[in-house]
């Protein structure tokens, strides 16, 4: 038996990912320094969009893009990597991350386990001044000690319920869902 919960609309996502935006240029007092890294595959699309916001929010009249993103693929730095056998992709940084600010993009944020292979990935590329997180969703139950820094929203799940986002670069629609099944083992590999 599987039970779907809408939690997320394409409105709720999109107000989610313009508040992430200016707390990014808030926090780190403009985006002159700032690099966004996608991870692979759900976190490209939203840090391009971040992209495109943060570009509307320090730059309103010219619309030009101040923050270089790019995409992460973490398939090799998992340490679940031979259970998955996911095929390996590849990561696109649009410029040099050493010395910058790079926030890290991801859909869902679960047992950490993806933030450390991305990490880890991430350093093959440069040394950063610092690595920020944003997501979209934090569903909590972390394994490893790590705190996203921009959250769009905060969702209590149990072990039992999987969290699915969709985007419409790569589903035709905006939406997050919980999906709950009889079968635990199968609903929790959000990450």
């Amino acid at each position: 038996m599987t039970n779907e919960v809408s939690v997320m609309d394409a409105d709720e996502v999109r107000r989610a990912l313009t508040r992430i935006a200016h707390e990014i240029v808030e926090r780190n007092k403009g985006a002159k320094n700032v690099v966004l890294v996608g991870i692979l595959r759900r976190g490209a699309p939203l840090a391009a969009r971040l992209a495109t916001l943060i570009g509307r929010i320090e730059n309103a009249d010219s619309g030009a893009n101040p923050v270089p993103f790019g995409d992460l693929d973490i398939a090799l730095y998992r340490d679940d990597y031979g259970l998955r056998q996911a095929p390996a992709r590849t990561t696109h940084l649009q410029e040099d991350i050493t010395g910058k600010t790079v926030v890290l993009v991801d859909d869902v944020l679960f047992t950490g386990r993806s933030v450390r292979a991305a990490i880890t990935a991430l350093l093959e590329y440069g040394r950063p001044a610092a690595v920020q997180l944003a997501v979209l969703v934090d569903r909590g139950h972390r394994e490893l000690p790590i705190r996203a820094d921009f959250v769009g929203k905060n969702l209590p799940t149990s072990f039992t319920e999987r969290v699915n986002v969709q985007l419409s670069e790569m589903d035709g629609g905006d939406d997050a869902v919980t999906i709950t099944k009889g079968n635990s083992s199968e609903a929790q590999s959000n990450d």
